[in-house]
């Protein structure tokens, strides 16, 4: 069989139409798809850690809810330590009279600056310097170790002792503590 002249370019026309047409359908279709393929991987494996950390947050809240009630206790039974009102008007009047149930007559206490607690929200610690001019060490000793344990909202955090030339029976303290307030 013998092909004309016209069959040959009808053949040859077919075949570059053919090859056009597959040239366009992997270029012009496949090509953007695949991108658009690659770059939609690439945004899911991104959101990969975004995910973990996400799934983290979660695990945390849950924690937090399911420790919430325990938490809110400790809250409610550390504000009920706490009377209401300013802390300059109750802490020298009460740390006063603890001292004198202690046989200590004479104490000087004075706000000596506050500090915002960032892990108990709703309380502040305030500093306080208690001076106590003249003591014995017996009872001062007692009356430190019973402000400890009777007070568990106060730390002492400094203790100076001097004693003087002339009465070496008595010393001159100098506490500085500090306690929970409420904001």
């Amino acid at each position: 069989m013998k092909l004309g002249k016209e069959e040959i370019q009808k053949l040859v026309l077919g075949g570059l139409l053919v090859i056009g047409v597959i040239y366009c359908y992997f270029t012009l279709l496949l090509g953007p798809l695949s991108r658009r393929q690659a770059a939609t991987r690439k945004g899911i494996e991104d959101l990969g850690p975004m995910i973990a950390a996400a799934k983290a947050q979660i695990a945390r809240t849950a924690d937090v809810e399911r420790a919430a009630p325990a938490n809110m206790e400790a809250t409610r039974q550390v504000t009920s330590m706490i009377p209401d009102g300013s802390p300059v008007a109750w802490f020298p009047p009460r740390v006063g009279d603890f001292f004198k149930q202690h046989g200590l007559e004479k104490s000087t206490t004075r706000l000596a600056g506050e500090i915002v607690e960032k892990e108990m929200v709703g309380f502040r610690r305030m500093s306080w310097s208690i001076d106590l001019p003249k003591v014995a060490f017996v009872p001062f000793a007692t009356a430190v170790a019973s402000l400890e344990n009777e007070e568990p909202l106060l730390e002492i955090s400094g203790l100076q002792i001097e004693s003087g030339r002339d009465d070496l029976g008595s010393q001159r303290a100098l506490l500085t503590v500090s306690n929970y307030v409420k904001q």
